[in-house]
Parts: C-alpha cells; sequence; structure tokens
C-alpha cells in the first residue's frame, strides 16, 4: 500500500511542476528520443526525478550534458541517486531499444506531448515515456478502470459483464491489467461490447504475460491497445506489477474493483487511485466471503463507494444521459458456422462442460474447439467459466 505521506510528496512536487512547466508539446526527434530512453535507463532516477531534472535542464539531453555538481544543487537530488547517470551505457542501451520501437512500430508518448494520456499527466510519478501498441484513442473519452482477484468467482465474473453491459451506452474505455481473472473478464466483455479497452502490461511490449492470453492480443489491438512503460529489456519481477498499477489508476476517472482478498494488487490500485484523487468503487460482498474482504474493507474505511448496481457509476461520476452515445441494439440472431452450431447445440443440451469433454463429445480436435470457442465468446454466445468450463449465455 501507499506509505504514509506520499500525498503530501504528490501535491508537493506538483505545485513545483506548475512553476516550472516550460515544456513545448513538440514531437520529439530520434536522437532526442535516445536521450529520454537513456535517462529513463538509469535505476536510480524515477519518474519524479527524471521531470525535476528535465524541468531544470529544459530536456533529457540536457540533463545528461549538465555538470554532476549542478545537478546536485536540486533539492532532493544527491550523489547516490545520480551516481551512474552519466555511463555511457545507457546511451548505448537506449539506442538498441530504440531499434526495437522502430521495428515493431511502437508509439512513444512523452510526457509533454499533447498526445499522452491527459489524466496521466496529472499524475506527479506518471512515467516520462509511455510505449503503446494498437489503435487507442483517447480523445473526448470516459475512461474507467476495472480490477479485482486473479481468482475470480462465477459471481465476480457476472457482475463484471454486467457492469460493462450496463455501461457500454456511455461508450467507456475499459482499462485493466490483461491479468489472470478480473482484468481479462472485463477486457473480453469490452470487446463484446464493442468498447475500447487498454491492457496495461508490466512488461516489455516484445512479451505477453500470462502467455495463455497470447490469443487475446489481436482483439485487444483492434479494440484499444497496450501500454507499458516497460523496455523490451525489462526482466520480468513481482515489484513491475504494483509499478504497473499507477497507469491503470492514472488513465481512468474511476477505478472499480470487483472482487478482493484482504490483500492484493487490485487494492494498490485503488490506493493510488485516492492518492491521485480519482473516485474509486468497490462491489460489496458477504462477510463470510474471502474474495470480498479487500472490497468491505475499501467500503468500511470510506475509501471507495458502494457499488450495489451499475447505475452508481455515471451517477458518481456525472456521466449525462442525455450526451450518451446511442446504444446499439443487440443482434436478437447471431450467424454461427457448423462447427459453432454442433458446439453451441451440446451445450445448450448438456449444460456447462469442460473444454476436453466438449472436444471428445463434438468430435473435433482440442486446439480447434478452443479456437472456436473464443470466436463464440467474442460473439456473445458463450461465456467462460473457472476450470476451462464453458456454458451458453
Amino acid at each position: 500500500m501507499l506509505i504514509k505521506g506520499r500525498r503530501k510528496e504528490l501535491l508537493t512536487l506538483r505545485k513545483f511542476f506548475i512553476l516550472r512547466s516550460e515544456f513545448q508539446n513538440v514531437r520529439m526527434t530520434d536522437q532526442e528520443l535516445i536521450y529520454v530512453l537513456a535517462l529513463q535507463n538509469v535505476s536510480k532516477i524515477g519518474d519524479i526525478t527524471a521531470k525535476k531534472l528535465i524541468a531544470h535542464c529544459g530536456s533529457a539531453e540536457a540533463v545528461l550534458k549538465e555538470k554532476k555538481q549542478n545537478l546536485m544543487k536540486l533539492d532532493g537530488v544527491g550523489s547516490i541517486i545520480i551516481s551512474d547517470l552519466f555511463e555511457k551505457r545507457h546511451l548505448l542501451e537506449a539506442e538498441e531499444e530504440l531499434k526495437f520501437i522502430k521495428e515493431n512500430n511502437i508509439v512513444c508518448q512523452y510526457f509533454t506531448d499533447d498526445s499522452y494520456p491527459e489524466r496521466l499527466k496529472h499524475c506527479i510519478d506518471g512515467p516520462i515515456l509511455l510505449f503503446q501498441s494498437g489503435n487507442i484513442n483517447l480523445k473526448e473519452q470516459r475512461i474507467i478502470s476495472i480490477v479485482g482477484a486473479r481468482k475470480i468467482t462465477t459471481h465476480g465474473i457476472a457482475v463484471c459483464e454486467k457492469l460493462v453491459e450496463a455501461l457500454s451506452p456511455f461508450n467507456p474505455i475499459i482499462v485493466s491489467g490483461f491479468a489472470y481473472g478480473t482484468d481479462i473478464t472485463a477486457q473480453k466483455a469490452a470487446m463484446k461490447h464493442n468498447l475500447q479497452t487498454i491492457g496495461c502490461l508490466a512488461h516489455g511490449l516484445n512479451q505477453i504475460y500470462p502467455k495463455v492470453h497470447k490469443k487475446y492480443v489481436a482483439d485487444v489491438e483492434k479494440h484499444g491497445g497496450f501500454f507499458t512503460d516497460f523496455w523490451s529489456s525489462a526482466t520480468f519481477d513481482r515489484n513491475n506489477f504494483l509499478k504497473r498499477n499507477r497507469i491503470i489508476a492514472g488513465l481512468s476517472e474511476a477505478t472499480i474493483v470487483i472482487e478482493s482478498a484482504e490483500k492484493g494488487g487490485s487494492l494498490v490500485t485503488a490506493d493510488i487511485a485516492n492518492s491521485y484523487n480519482r473516485e474509486v468503487f468497490a462491489v460489496p460482498g458477504r462477510i463470510t466471503d474471502s474474495q470480498s474482504a479487500g472490497c468491505n474493507n475499501l467500503i468500511k474505511y470510506q475509501k471507495a463507494h458502494l457499488l450495489s448496481k451499475p447505475e452508481d457509476v455515471p451517477y458518481i461520476l456525472n456521466w449525462n444521459i442525455e450526451t450518451q452515445t446511442k446504444p446499439v441494439q443487440k443482434k436478437l440472431f447471431v450467424e454461427l458456422d457448423t462447427h459453432e452450431k454442433v458446439i453451441y447445440n451440446f451445450l445448450k443440451d448438456n449444460g456447462k462442460e469442460q473444454l476436453d469433454v466438449i472436444a471428445l463429445r463434438c468430435d473435433m480436435p482440442t486446439f480447434r474447439v478452443a479456437t472456436i470457442l473464443l470466436n463464440m465468446e467474442l460473439k456473445g454466445v458463450i461465456r467462460p467459466l473457472p476450470g476451462k468450463q464453458f456454458e451458453i449465455v
């Protein structure tokens, strides 16, 4: 959880940047990008210090060319923090990362760019450089984050899907962490209702975790995309997920926690959202349900609004019903191909069933059934359940 005094620190530094806001919204050249990457690569310099250095010197290039003794005069900048700032390897590694960026058509959002997410600009510890893939469009959009337990219950899945469906007429962007459980449930529900969705990753764009979610990447990039501030060379580390959570909270006007145990990453995200003065919602549960303990505590300690029905979200966020996008009428009849009809009829007659059983009883290879089931999910005719089970909607 956030340490005491963090909010005071953020407010103090935010005032500093109001005084130092002399940045120009000009697209960077490759040369400048290399210097920004090099500064981002210095392990002891975080985003807060990096912005302070850039504000003082005028650019990342100027920081790396400034005299060490001049930088040490800045409040909060000491010899230990900038001890390896001037090592040549940072520029060499930045050049390698730039090659990866170019070869993979990755979009780089600098924190002073007009295109940089507006709400994230107001987060003092937001990344100085954000990497993007897909077709993300943040212009004039309502954005909410949905997070929760990785081991989401069947009840949690139903609540999450109902929530996204009910909010779909407002056309919000759904942000999450592309992880197991709540994250992927929310993002699949967004795609089902043709909403934009953004996955915030705790690693570089050269990989996907969990690997089983690779099958969703193309659809997510079609309906939105991915954000990360990690390089392709970043090592896989648990702390990366906690760092990633500030982007999830920072992008959105509100964070919704569907389910959470007494401790968990989604509570960290909620705490960060509170520090950014964003709205937080939590779905309550029975006091005997371990997966609702975190949500119940958020509500009890007045860290979140009680979310009892989907309408609570637009009411609290003051979303004007008159300006919402007109809902698209749901198709009454979904076209299914021959194999999809076989699986649909089997589930209709037998109820929920496991993937392997479906493949065996429908006389199809398991790998083909997995692909067919994914297509049927996106068409909205079936839903996945824990234990690799599926049922018709």
